[in-house]
């Protein structure tokens, strides 16, 4: 796909747990390609460090392995104390939107991945699904999100929570749109159910 995925330090990191989650599920690089509709080329290239990942592979991948998207990327902290500067983080690109994990947080009853996020105007992103459930909270601009046959108009300020299993989109509507993602994970793997989240 057009644009530029993630830097050398993702890449690098991703290759490492690609091949661990590979190796730990005894998945040969041919299942897995089957299982996440990318090439054995192009896994090889990952799992080497020289690849480089855009969301929508990372995303493949996560649901190929059924493992959260920090699985893949995540470097363990060095510390107790963690200070992590947005501008220092490699960016995975798609076509409308630039995350950045910021933080891998594992906690009794969840594990949430903390990023922050950019949607470019001028485009829409598509997810086709993934586990977990999108806590979204806008900082500025305006993002509208499309999920469970609904579109929901966000300001700065405002927070959408929807479970991410189905096809669900993005779109900028006045320019760049900066806001904070969590991707929350129950410690069984499947999504929170929206009643438990008020939001039926």
């Amino acid at each position: 796909m057009a644009g530029q995925g993630a830097g050398q330090g993702a890449g690098r990191v991703l290759g490492a747990n690609l091949r661990a989650r590979r190796d730990e599920q005894g998945i040969s690089l041919s299942e897995l390609a089957r299982r996440s509709g990318i090439a054995k080329g192009t896994l090889s290239q990952l799992e080497s460090g020289a690849g480089n990942p855009t969301i929508e592979t990372v995303f493949s991948l996560s649901n190929a392995l059924a493992v959260p998207v920090s699985s893949l990327l995540n470097e363990p902290p060095a510390s107790d104390l963690v200070h992590v500067r947005s501008s220092d983080v490699d960016v995975l690109t798609g076509d409308a939107v630039d995350l950045r994990m910021l933080r891998r947080l594992e906690h009794p009853g969840s594990l949430l991945e903390v990023y922050d996020q950019q949607i470019r105007a001028g485009a829409v992103q598509h997810s086709a699904g993934h586990p977990g459930t999108e806590h979204h909270v806008v900082l500025t601009g305006r993002l509208r999100i499309s999920a469970h046959g609904q579109q929901f108009e966000l300001e700065a300020g405002d927070y959408l929570a929807f479970r991410a299993h189905a096809a669900h989109e993005y779109e900028a509507l006045d320019g760049l749109v900066r806001s904070v993602l969590l991707l929350e994970y129950p410690p069984d793997g499947q999504p929170a159910s929206l009643e438990s989240l008020h939001l039926s």
